[in-house]
């Protein structure tokens, strides 16, 4: 009796131990949830893009997000040497501009350099003449631009040239940010203008439909 007393237990051990992890891990779930019902946020994890910014522009005034307030804005961020994805993109914008333009219509291209020791706001002005006067060139500190870099999830990376030269690898994606400030989508590096017209237009619309899309 003794020996199938103790087989008995060893079987409903393994049963017990399950039973007690499953209640540890509903309690876990059960405190993030409530924690998070408590902050005025779901439960789910969702990855914000953006963050505020005060910096010297190409306009030779200080710009801040808080003078877009109330304003949708696209962001993008490259650097005055780049040999090709920087001066597309921005021939880009300006060519969906004109466009949108025609139609009265209208929002700030913002180019922020990722090179500011070499990009100040005055070789910004003159490199950005080129392209639609609606765009708008941001330089700043080095700490200053790292830090809205990554509240835009931007990757950069300095490349060494040579005889001490060097170029950057960077994010060649533009970013759509709402009236309210908030994330609403992307234009990918040679998107098509149709497409790209058409995310800008319902951005300044402030139509949902354009949020957290890359696409058309």
């Amino acid at each position: 009796m003794t020996v199938t007393s103790q087989s008995s237990g060893k079987r409903r051990l393994p049963l017990l131990l399950l039973l007690i992890a499953l209640a540890i891990a509903g309690a876990i779930a059960l405190s993030v949830y409530v924690s998070n019902f408590l902050l005025g946020r779901e439960p789910s994890v969702r990855t914000s893009v953006g963050g505020p910014f005060r910096l010297p522009s190409s306009k030779g005034e200080l710009l801040s997000s808080a003078d877009l307030k109330g304003k949708p804005f696209a962001i993008f961020f490259g650097f005055t040497h780049c040999p090709d994805v920087c001066p597309t993109t921005l021939w880009d914008m300006s060519q969906s501009l004109e466009r949108l333009r025609a139609g009265g219509l209208g929002l700030p291209v913002l180019f922020v350099s990722l090179d500011p020791a070499r990009d100040t706001p005055q070789v910004l002005a003159s490199y950005i003449d080129a392209f639609d006067t609606q765009i708008v060139g941001l330089s700043g500190t080095s700490d200053e631009i790292a830090k809205l870099a990554r509240a835009y999830r931007v990757y950069w990376k300095r490349v060494p040239g040579k005889d001490g030269d060097y170029t950057l690898d960077h994010t060649a994606t533009v970013y759509l940010m709402d009236a309210r400030g908030q994330f609403a989508g992307t234009i990918g590096y040679g998107e098509e203008a149709s497409s790209r017209d058409a995310k800008l237009r319902r951005l300044i619309a402030g139509e949902p439909s354009a949020v957290g899309h890359s696409g058309s």
